[in-house]
């Protein structure tokens, strides 16, 4: 199983999209708080359809809460601002994905402090992102399809 971990999320419609993924994948879902809407709202609800119940999930206070709950994991931290693509490593079950806010992306210091787990999506120079439910959708499926497939048909 892999680990979505969305730091502070402000696009409800986003979330539910990625909360559809990770059900279907059997990834769990980590939201670091505070997120820009509130848990039930109908954008939300309507993008993860009727998947709610069939989703992992754990909501933290904030990043230091978050790695305080999960220490020794393995984390990736996906940002523009990453010089080693995504396509350059070799992912592991288990391993955490991490994704920064849509208007932000992640805090710098853990791209900068993590030059060897920070992981970019390439694409045209000039372009602002990608949106962020379909680069989970991305970076997931790379990993499911470097481990397997695991647990999946």
């Amino acid at each position: 199983m892999f680990n979505i971990v969305l730091v502070e999320p402000e696009i409800p419609q986003n979330t539910g999209n990625i909360s559809r993924t990770c059900a279907c994948t059997g990834a769990k879902l980590h939201i670091v708080k505070p997120m820009g809407f509130e848990i039930t709202d109908a954008k939300l609800k309507r993008a993860g359809l009727d998947y709610w119940d069939k989703l992992d999930l754990t909501y933290y206070d904030n990043l230091d809460d978050f790695f305080a709950r999960n220490k020794g994991g393995r984390f990736f931290y996906l940002s523009k601002k990453a010089a080693k693509r995504y396509t350059d490593v070799e992912f592991r079950d288990n391993d955490y994905l991490v994704f920064g806010k849509e208007t932000k992306g992640l805090p710098e210091h853990l791209i900068f402090s993590n030059p060897e787990t920070a992981l970019r999506i390439p694409m045209s120079t000039g372009l602002r992102s990608l949106n962020l439910s379909n680069t989970v959708a991305l970076v997931l499926y790379e990993a499911l399809r470097q481990t397997g497939f695991i647990r999946l048909v």
